[in-house]
């Protein structure tokens, strides 16, 4: 027997997706405090944390011990932040609003975690801070794809993941090179991006819509959380193969890039600073050309009606771009996989999202499945690292095995581009 609409009690983790057209100013807003977030929370995973390892261990493999043990449990963190704050700021009632309080309150905690991290004089206050760090950072990020879906209606959905998409990637650009400058420099390397995260997040808070919903919720019971973050892979096959094929490109991408810094030490023979600018430089190539394959192939998308070919060929290009870097020795091969495998993602990263809500379980009412999503871009953050280090340290006492690793990263990518082939959906 079914209940009329107006008598149900909605999902507390989810509602309908506006039908009011946001503006250019709400979309700035949303690039910045999108890339604010993340160039805070991204540097440290792509060149800081390599640095401030190589700062507290006394040698190359302790350092790259002490990585594959600090950033999993952080990324365990985030894996439990991500949802419960979502869920847990839908129930929020604030005269400010919902959404307000925790994003700006998970900003604060995240300065107060990074500045542990930056001052931490070994593994366990390194582990202690970039926990903090990870599930601050994560409950304003989730509160952020909260509102998003509060604000943003299906019509611009596409044109707001895009911008979300160039921000995130301008902010590893961005950080990188506050690594070039700062890398002597670790307390303000860690800190400073904190508070310019904390900065774009208030100006984000000013510009979107904060209304409280008027309708009951459900009475609060953890089961009622956890269980609300669970789509049936069984019932919605689709949309399973979709989170395995993005849980997998992420986990490859994360394989490399958390021991990026040391590849460019031992495999191409860098020193630490020219490392450092070695790496800014092929994130520079890799952006440029993600932003080419980002502008083109949306539309292209849009124009032919098909979103399989350009996931799975773009996550398979991503993967030859890991195998090349396996068999590399030279900076100028290094900056040709950082090439393709920016043009890859790039196309990836503005066609993934339209897939994933192409064949979302419940298309009007976005929010809970988009929370099972971000565990696919978190949990791999926890198991790459500590996968990648257990595979360097094969038949290499120092743990400098980075052809193995790249081959198992690359191998894991061509998975994830298979897995898209039975989604039924979509084209």
């Amino acid at each position: 027997m079914s209940t009329p609409e107006a008598t149900k009690i909605p999902d507390p983790l989810t509602q309908a997706v506006s039908t009011v057209a946001v503006s250019k100013l709400y979309l700035w807003g949303l690039g910045l405090a999108q890339f604010g977030i993340f160039v805070a929370l991204l540097s440290p995973v792509y060149v800081s944390m390599q640095l401030k390892a190589q700062e507290l261990a006394p040698t190359e493999a302790a350092a790259t011990a002490m990585i594959a043990s600090v950033l999993p449990i952080g990324a365990l963190g985030a894996l439990f932040a991500n949802p419960l704050a979502g869920a847990l700021s839908d129930r929020t009632r604030t005269r400010w609003g919902r959404r307000r309080p925790w994003l700006l309150g998970g900003s604060i905690v995240f300065i107060v975690g990074l500045a542990v991290v930056a001052y931490a004089q070994g593994t366990g206050q390194l582990i202690v801070g970039w926990l903090i760090c990870q599930v601050a950072a994560n409950a304003t990020y989730s509160t952020l794809t909260a509102s998003f879906a509060d604000n943003v209606p299906q019509f611009q959905r596409g044109r707001a993941s895009s911008i979300i998409s160039l921000a995130q990637n301008g902010a590893v650009l961005f950080g990188t090179y506050l690594a070039v400058f700062f890398a002597f420099n670790l307390p303000v390397l860690f800190i400073a991006p904190g508070f310019l995260a904390l900065a774009l997040v208030i100006v984000y808070a000013f510009v979107a819509r904060d209304e409280l919903p008027t309708a009951p919720i459900k009475k609060f019971t953890f089961l009622n959380i956890i269980s609300s973050f669970w789509t049936n892979p069984i019932k919605n096959p689709d949309f399973a193969f979709a989170w395995w094929s993005r849980f997998l490109i992420i986990f490859a991408t994360f394989m490399f890039t958390t021991y990026r810094l040391f590849y460019m030490q031992h495999q191409i023979g860098l020193g630490k600073q020219q490392a450092v600018e070695a790496v800014a430089f092929g994130v520079l190539l890799y952006t440029i050309a993600l932003i080419a394959s980002t502008a083109v192939s949306g539309w292209l998308s849009d124009k032919l009606g098909r979103r399989k070919i350009f996931v799975g060929g773009s996550t398979a290009l991503f993967a030859v771009g890991l195998i090349i870097l396996a068999h590399t020795s030279t900076l100028g091969a290094f900056y040709l996989a950082e090439v393709i495998m920016g043009f890859a993602y790039g196309i990836y990263a503005s066609i993934d999202t339209a897939l994933v809500v192409d064949v979302l379980p419940n298309a009007d009412k976005p929010g809970k499945d988009l929370g099972v999503i971000n565990i696919a871009n978190a949990l791999p953050q926890s198991l790459a690292p500590a996968f990648a280090g257990l595979l360097l340290g094969i038949g290499s006492a120092a743990g400098q095995n980075y052809t193995l690793m790249l081959w198992g990263a690359g191998i894991i990518g061509i998975v994830g581009a298979l897995a898209v082939i039975p989604i039924k959906r979509v084209r």
